[in-house]
């Protein structure tokens, strides 16, 4: 009972450090626009993002009517901007999830085992780090083919050693640790050490990395579709970027290129915000310096 009053207290003071930062409150005001956006989106577009227009309103500037312009095709600015803020959110989520997953058990098993199973995953992992990590995701998305799943597969597949490698740092310094020991000299099992005494300890590390990873992803969707290896079909920031860019628009028509240009700096550096506030709260000393 102790113990749990114990975590909601450092819970309580952890929320009340980032209510207080105010580049964690600054990510969390433009991160809350973007849920509202992605759960409202229905109600919010204009017209079916994928719904061509007639000839007369190709490439129309904004106005009343359509309040972003039009596109080669006559489709509403507005609307795909809408729907693109969906995509972006998917990707970041689903893939730092499996990112952040792969990572902290890989970091996990090695940094508690050590031995020779440490030497083979992080001989794995510094293959996956040496490699160049942006002509890797343009090689494998074009084998896979152009898809929202398939850019998915391939960010957990090129970010997860970054995770693995702060993951196992951490581990190997919590399995010295007299809790660890006090669990092993009763006879708790290793899977019980690691996942029921060491991972606990890991999970804000994990969060923090996990909102960077989400940034990461996002950048990654944009600079991929834009290169024309995202979905042909999904709409997202980065396609309507690559559109702009096929047809020759991309500088004949702003008000088709600065909305998903926006909205890609906008997220990325929202949660870039909320991985500096996370990391932050997270360092040494912090607590005490806030008076807590």
């Amino acid at each position: 009972m102790s113990r749990l009053l114990k975590e909601l207290r450092s819970v309580k003071e952890s929320l009340k450090l980032f209510m207080s930062h105010k580049m964690g409150m600054a990510g969390i005001v433009v991160f809350g626009i973007r849920g509202i956006i992605v759960i409202f989106a229905p109600y919010l577009r204009t017209v079916d993002p994928m719904e061509t227009g007639v000839v007369e309103n190709i490439l129309q500037p904004p106005s009343a009517q359509f309040w972003f312009g039009t596109d080669h095709v006559a489709r509403d600015v507005w609307s795909q901007t809408i729907y693109g803020a969906r995509i972006a959110l998917l990707v970041g989520f689903v893939a730092a999830f499996f990112t952040v997953g792969i990572g902290t058990l890989v970091g996990l098993v090695a940094g508690y085992f050590g031995g020779i199973v440490e030497d083979v995953l992080m001989s794995i992992t510094d293959f996956f780090l040496m490699l160049p990590y942006l002509p890797l995701m343009i090689v494998l998305t074009a084998v896979l083919g152009p898809s929202i799943w398939n850019i998915i597969f391939v960010v957990s597949i090129v970010y997860w050693p970054y995770t693995a490698r702060v993951i196992r740092s951490q581990v190997l310094f919590l399995k010295q640790r007299a809790f660890v020991e006090a669990s092993r000299s009763v006879g708790a099992s290793d899977s019980l050490l690691i996942f029921g005494e060491i991972m606990p300890n890991v999970v804000p590390l994990m969060f923090a990395e996990a909102v960077l990873m989400v940034t990461s992803a996002i950048y990654s969707e944009a600079v991929l579709a834009f290169l024309g290896l995202g979905g042909p079909t999904t709409i997202s920031w980065g396609m309507m970027l690559n559109f702009a860019f096929q047809t020759g628009y991309i500088g004949r028509a702003p008000w088709w290129v600065i909305p998903p240009v926006v909205c890609i700096c906008a997220t990325i550096l929202a949660f870039t915000f909320l991985g500096t506030a996370v990391s932050d709260i997270m360092k040494p000393g912090y607590r005490e310096a806030r008076g807590l």
